[in-house]
């Protein structure tokens, strides 16, 4: 007996040592925790020529994830949706509050809700987007479909309490109760960001989702927890993206590929006429009711050309005879997802070490030297068209808001000149 009871105590002795050993191996760690254990981000760190310890440079890292963006997106030439109606569909359930991200999942994605609607806005200045939270098994509209971020940040901002359970259909019955009277020129989609591991739904979750796909609902998911078979079949039902983050860093690169216009579906290619109004401002002296808060405002404010009634900001759609109010600027800013810019072909290090070649030194865009520590040549990209090469920075800069080629417009806009000299 007393052997049995020694042999219990040691084999008790020896779980207790495994236990220790797999906390040492990161498997009882946090996410953000594991984040610091399996990037060993203290190896990375470099002593310059006097000892001198280098910072962190994640340049070449980010602009390699961006590159690979580029790529998938112009890989193809397809039609795009430029007016899309876009809800955004917020997880408050308890699993909001988990702490594997840091300080929390709730946290984490009302941090970069607000950076994805500015970001959709500079992108998609023709769109509008509602917000819809889902708390204790029901689906609250936070805010309608408008074109103001800063309306929906701060909507978004005074509501972020967790409590209850989730439900995925009481939330695509809402937003396919407003995205069904949309016009078929405007392309609908609904972005989930999901946190629970299940969804407690009042009936036939099946339905709903064929119901979404037969409105032509685009609907896409970027989970926060695991994969969930209900998540990934309504994204193949309806042709959206389904997607789970890692961490906080790869959350915010799937949330952010929402941004640009997803391809147009096939019954929406169809050229059509759409009606819009171009208001004028009104002087910064007058009164008027405001037709958007149904109350006076003094000064600002745009006139409709059609009804002559009086809206706060713009985009929007004229509460009074329903014209789509747009400015010009808006749609010049959308043109550019027409005809993309190719992207830059990256300089090969063989090039730039070759003595034959004589490549330029400096940046074409912002004249900043391209040599790196020690004179040797830095990481740089050149267009395919003018051959003219661009840093990093630029290539970035040109790509995602210059949207122009400096070297092309500049070698286009110097042909007229040489002409009219000869």
């Amino acid at each position: 007996m007393n052997n049995n009871g020694e042999e219990r105590r040691l084999n008790g002795e020896e779980a207790e040592d495994d236990d220790e050993e797999d906390d040492g191996n990161g498997r009882g760690l946090e996410a953000w925790e594991r984040a610091y254990a399996d990037e060993r981000s203290w190896e990375s760190l470099q002593e310059d020529e006097s000892g001198l310890l280098r910072p962190i440079d994640n340049k070449a890292l980010y602009h390699a994830q961006y590159r690979r963006r580029l790529r998938t997106a112009s890989a193809v030439r397809i039609q795009k949706g430029l007016i899309r109606y876009l809800f955004l569909v917020i997880d408050l359930s308890k699993a909001a509050a988990e702490m594997d991200f840091r300080p929390s999942r709730r946290a984490v994605v009302a941090k970069h809700v607000e950076a994805f609607i500015r970001e959709f806005f500079d992108q998609n200045p023709l769109s509008q987007v509602g917000i819809v939270t889902i708390k204790d098994g029901v689906a609250h509209c936070l805010t309608d479909l408008g074109g103001s971020p800063e309306s929906h940040v701060k909507a978004l901002m005074g509501k972020l309490e967790c409590s209850g359970e989730s439900s995925i259909q009481n939330a695509l019955d809402l937003v396919h109760d407003y995205l069904n009277q949309i016009p078929t020129y405007g392309h609908r989609e609904v972005l989930i960001l999901y946190s629970a591991l299940s969804t407690c739904d009042p009936g036939d979750i099946l339905e709903t989702i064929q119901k979404c796909k037969k409105s032509k609902i685009r609907c896409s998911v970027v989970g926060l927890s695991a994969e969930i078979f209900i998540c990934k079949h309504l994204c193949q039902e309806t042709g959206g993206l389904y997607s789970v983050a890692l961490d906080e860093s790869h959350f915010k690169e799937l949330i952010l590929e929402h941004a640009p216009p997803p391809p147009a579906i096939a019954e929406y290619a169809t050229a059509n006429l759409i009606k819009m109004g171009f208001p004028q401002r009104a002087a910064e002296s007058s009164i008027a009711i405001c037709s958007c808060h149904k109350e006076a405002k003094a000064g600002g404010g745009y006139t409709c050309p059609r009804c002559k009634a009086r809206v706060c900001e713009l985009p929007t759609e004229c509460r009074t005879c329903g014209l789509t109010l747009i400015s010009s600027p808006h749609l010049a800013r959308s043109y550019h997802h027409l005809f993309p810019i190719v992207p830059f072909d990256e300089v090969s290090t063989s090039l730039l070490n070759d003595p034959n070649r004589k490549l330029s030194r400096a940046c074409f865009g912002c004249q900043q030297s391209l040599l790196g520590v020690g004179n040797k040549p830095g990481p740089s990209v050149s267009c395919p068209k003018c051959k003219q090469r661009f840093c990093l920075d630029c290539d970035i800069y040109i790509h995602e808001s210059l949207h122009n080629c400096p070297g092309c417009e500049s070698a286009r806009h110097s042909k007229p000149v040489a002409m009219s000299e000869e």
